[in-house]
């Protein structure tokens, strides 16, 4: 599990680091960036995953995501994942769409042939990412919380409510919340999971409330002008599981705003402090 360092660089008093790594998870390497903020030596820090949206790198948050001041002040090691295996061998969307393949793993652990071999993002993101960070870095595993945007929005909400022990705060902008029920989700949980429908639920996050799953709550930002909104996103399935549920959710539908970084960067604080609370 050799780290390699591809770039470090100086940011509000912290590193900004890019970083490669041989996967056991995907058989392939695979890129993330951390952010560790000015600390003592010896300190542990608490830990804010960010699981990104379709087509995305580490690099859209890591360029974009306007993140770094605030964790310095905050004291927050801030973790961006790919979204999907790459290289050489690996199958992509047989037409090259953006919403299937590279680009798009969903975090789940494909069962369908041929992506069963690589497209392991959830044991990925969940087993061996987390292993390694610690392992590399003055992060305290204890303190974890996991937010992300759209694709990666339905990861940190899947994730989060699988794992409510590991993670003190869950968030998202613009998630996909009922993949089961979306045209997104069925191309991928379809494409990757294959016809089981209970398989699917598993990486569903209105149908893991409705399993059971639980979260004392959680924070949902929404952009009105999102063009995904109505067709792909449809966040009032997860208003009313969160109600039937009795999980206290902050859904905050913000007039005006797309689902772009610009979106994301401009509410990225209200978040980070967020977690930040809860991971005192």
């Amino acid at each position: 599990m050799a780290l390699e360092t591809v770039s470090t660089t100086k940011a509000h008093g912290g590193v900004q680091g890019v970083y490669r790594h041989a996967s056991r998870e995907t058989g392939t390497d695979m890129v993330f960036s951390v952010f560790v903020p000015p600390h003592a030596p010896g300190a542990r820090l608490p830990v804010v995953w960010y699981l990104s949206g379709l087509t995305c790198t580490h690099a859209n948050v890591t360029e974009k995501g306007e993140y770094r001041r605030l964790c310095a002040e905050l004291g927050l090691i801030f973790v961006a994942p790919d979204t999907s295996p790459r290289g050489e061998g690996v199958p992509d969307d047989a037409a090259g769409a953006y919403d299937f393949g590279l680009g798009a793993g969903f975090y789940v652990d494909a069962t369908e042939e041929p992506f069963a071999r690589h497209y392991r993002m959830w044991s990925y993101v969940t087993k061996e990412l987390p292993a390694l960070l610690e392992a590399e870095f003055p992060a305290d595993a204890a303190r974890q919380s996991i937010m992300g945007h759209s694709m990666g929005g339905h990861g940190a909400l899947t994730i989060g409510l699988t794992f409510p022990e590991r993670f003190k705060a869950v968030s998202a902008f613009a998630p996909i919340v009922a993949p089961g029920e979306v045209p997104w989700g069925h191309k991928a949980l379809g494409g990757y999971l294959g016809e089981d429908r209970a398989a699917w639920r598993r990486h569903d996050a209105v149908a893991l409330i409705e399993d059971g799953a639980r979260l004392p709550e959680l924070l949902v930002d929404q952009g009105g002008a999102d063009t995904f909104l109505e067709d792909q996103l449809q966040p009032q399935r997860l208003k009313a599981a969160c109600e039937a549920a009795g999980i206290a959710l902050t859904l905050r539908l913000q007039e005006g705003y797309d689902h772009s970084y610009y979106f994301i960067s401009t509410f990225m604080e209200d978040h980070l402090r967020w977690h930040a609370a809860r991971l005192r």
